[in-house]
């Protein structure tokens, strides 16, 4: 049997991690082991995504909290080595691109253990975006490098990657979205927020990028107030984003009513929403990719994106943080104007068990 420690750490990894444990069951010859470094501690981006997916409680967490990126990994290395040093695990599997992929990693790789990188291959092109780092090391690190589009093959065969390392096993993300989609559909949050299906659009953002200055927000802001006089529009605003518009005195309550502005959203919630939108506007990775799978209009608010494919066959466009292009955009998807799309290869919801196919005969 091969130990293996599965390492999710924030809200992006629960997803992914998901589909996996539950192909893991299906082996022989693996030995899974869920550690949680909580580097997420919040309910609603922790244990509640853990309850909804029937992620099975972390056999280990880490309970490191928030903090400077530097400090928090520091902390995560300092308590992964100890975990390494009592499990003795044969492989570690991290997923994505935030601080505890890149952490874990750098542990591993001083103790000669295998690393295998799912989501690996992933690039921006853009070292002021701290994911960018953490991946670049991962992958640099990886023995095993997950992939899930041809682009991320290239990036790594670019980078000099030997071909033997890479494995294309299509987008994790996918799975958990199609094997949830059905309960997601028995949310009541249409109802609760008074929406109508194809009737409203959905925003989400939490880039430093585009919530933590003031005339970025201000004039995020601004535009969403403009669409809103053509469509409901439905926001769930992180607490740390709330409280830059209070700090940068942006009076929420001068907003249009058609712009609501809600709460954090579990998992179920928001793919309840995002799956009736008319359109999305985000900065999330994964978001870009969902819209994709969906085949629903999506813009983007960042100057690049890690996942072309979603622009090059999907639904996805970039606007950068020009707001005529996202009114632009908006009033396209509104008349229902878009670019035909489709969904890229093995997006398909099966990428978990090529994942647990390639472990089986590489560990």
């Amino acid at each position: 049997m091969s130990k293996i420690i599965n390492i999710v750490g924030a809200r992006p990894n629960f997803m992914k991690i998901a589909p996996l444990m539950k192909a893991y069951s299906s082996s022989n010859s693996l030995e899974p082991i869920l550690l949680h470094t909580g580097q997420h501690y919040d309910a609603k981006m922790s244990s509640l995504f853990f309850e909804e997916l029937g992620i099975p409680k972390p056999d280990i967490n880490l309970e490191v909290g928030s903090d400077t990126q530097a400090k928090q990994v520091a902390k995560i290395m300092e308590r992964f080595e100890d975990v390494c040093f009592s499990v003795k695990p044969d492989a570690i599997l991290v997923v994505g691109d935030v601080n505890s992929t890149m952490a874990c990693s750098i542990v591993a790789a001083k103790l000669g253990i295998k690393i295998v990188h799912l989501e690996a291959g992933l690039r921006s092109f853009d070292r002021t975006m701290p994911e960018e780092i953490n991946r670049l090391v991962t992958d640099a690190l990886a023995d095993l490098l997950l992939t899930p589009s041809l682009d991320a093959d290239q990036n790594l065969s670019n980078e000099g990657v030997s071909p033997s390392k890479i494995f294309r096993v299509g987008n994790i993300m996918i799975d958990t979205l199609f094997m949830f989609l059905p309960k997601a559909e028995l949310s009541p949050i249409l109802d609760d927020l008074k929406l109508q299906s194809k009737q409203f659009a959905l925003v989400t953002l939490h880039r430093p990028s585009n919530v933590d200055e003031k005339e970025g927000i201000q004039s995020i802001m601004n535009t969403l107030n403009e669409i809103s006089s053509d469509i409901d529009i439905i926001f769930p605003m992180h607490p740390r984003t709330k409280e830059n518009l209070r700090k940068f005195g942006i009076n929420l309550n001068a907003l249009n009513p058609r712009l609501q502005i809600c709460e954090p959203l579990g998992y179920l919630d928001f793919q309840k929403l995002m799956s009736n939108s008319k359109f999305v506007i985000t900065d999330s990775g994964g978001v870009q990719e969902e819209t994709t799978a969906l085949k629903i209009p999506c813009i983007t608010l960042r100057e690049n994106t890690e996942r072309p494919i979603t622009i090059l066959e999907g639904s996805n466009v970039i606007a950068g943080k020009d707001m005529q292009k996202l009114l632009e955009y908006a009033n396209q998807a509104i008349a229902g104007k878009w670019k035909q799309s489709q969904i890229p290869a093995m997006w398909d919801g099966k990428t978990a068990n090529r994942v647990v196919e390639v472990l089986e005969r590489k560990l």
